[in-house]
């Protein structure tokens, strides 16, 4: 489920005008990374910004502030280390993180409180895949003893 739809479509479609910077000479040099890297030199053509010259990266090409650090699904991205930290979350527009300093333990702990809040959880992990193998190791387990 997309939210947000028009946002992301506005941000695609400024990325879309917005031209790739590159590094000046880099398609000349193979030592030189095409990542752009600002040019400095006194007679520098494209710090002069000299026409038939690539362009500079300047914050006119910068996106929509609206749709600045949205997740490609269109929910906002909150960072989050422990169970207390869900409670700042709005589940109709934000989706949790969780941070990668987290345990398996807590992330367990974390994952299910979100499910039970319906909150949007993008990187849960393999704990998922988890948690439905052992509901399934439960109901064969119950199975042959009954």
């Amino acid at each position: 489920m997309v939210i947000n739809k028009e946002l992301l479509q506005l941000r695609k479609k400024i990325s879309d005008q917005r031209p790739d910077f590159k590094r000046q000479e880099s398609w000349r040099y193979d030592r030189l990374a095409p990542n752009w890297r600002r040019p400095r030199g006194k007679d520098n053509k494209m710090r002069l910004q000299v026409s038939g010259v690539p362009r500079l990266v300047k914050i006119g090409y910068r996106g929509p502030k609206v749709a600045r650090g949205l997740h490609p699904s269109g929910y906002n991205d909150i960072l989050v280390f422990n169970v207390k930290d869900l409670s700042r979350v709005d589940k109709a527009t934000d989706a949790i993180r969780i941070a990668r300093t987290v345990g398996r333990r807590k992330r367990i702990e974390i994952v299910s409180e979100a499910k039970k809040m319906q909150i949007k959880v993008l990187n849960p992990g393999k704990i998922e895949d988890e948690e439905s193998q052992e509901q399934t190791r439960d109901s064969e387990a119950e199975g042959k003893e009954g």
